[in-house]
């Protein structure tokens, strides 16, 4: 997993609440476990004016001029601005390599469904929550200006914004730590490699006879 120190990119609002991981990655495109290529089917009901099918060229497909991520404007965006209750419905980790995939490394909204927010950090993908009334301005500055940008400082979990403005956000130390260093949930295990092993070694000398035809 790449790790997450600090991100700067332009900013795309999608202002609606309650956004599911259907809309997000619809059910159709979920038969796949690689974590790539679900990108170009992110939001696919709402970019699209057809039906998409798994593994459709997207390249002819009709685009929906209004929705975000097909104006102009936005292309590149890697910081996605949102409404309360983001990635609700089912526990799909789908909808995180989807945003992932498409290049969105942060994600700001009031707030977000448990088990998406969890993921989310399992997957390189910074979710920041910030009050209402900060994401409403927030919205305001972004529809206003064309090229809007943020960077993201997750060391000193600061949001910069234009004219020197530090908006400051809590992550907990675990996904913090997480982030930084690009563990996903194996990696994570693995720091701990040396005190598994001596654990093992010390079981099997204290009950052997779990161990008999083990190597």
């Amino acid at each position: 997993m790449e790790a997450f120190t600090e991100f700067e990119s332009v900013v795309v609002p999608l202002d609606r609440v309650n956004v599911d991981t259907d809309a997000i990655i619809p059910k159709q495109f979920l038969k796949s476990i690689k974590r790539s290529g679900f990108g170009k089917n992110l939001f696919d009901e709402w970019r699209y004016l057809d039906i998409g099918e798994p593994d459709q060229a997207c390249s002819g497909r009709p685009l929906n001029r209004d929705f975000v991520l097909n104006q102009p404007r936005y292309q590149g965006a890697g910081i996605l601005l949102a409404r309360d209750n983001f990635g609700c419905g089912s526990s799909r980790e789908h909808a995180v390599w989807a945003l992932a995939d498409y290049g969105i490394r942060v994600v700001i909204a009031p707030s977000f469904a448990d088990i998406f927010f969890n993921n989310c950090f399992k997957n390189g993908v910074l979710p920041i929550m910030l009050a209402g009334a900060l994401v409403d301005e927030l919205f305001i500055e972004v529809n206003g200006t064309p090229g809007y940008g943020l960077k993201v400082d997750l060391r000193a979990r600061q949001i910069l914004g234009p004219g020197g403005r530090i908006i400051p956000f809590d992550v907990d130390d675990h996904n913090r730590h997480r982030l930084l260093h690009g563990l996903d949930d194996i990696a994570l295990t693995l720091e701990h490699a040396e005190e598994i092993r001596a654990y093992e070694a010390q079981r099997r000398d204290r009950a052997p006879w779990l161990f008999r035809g083990v190597n």
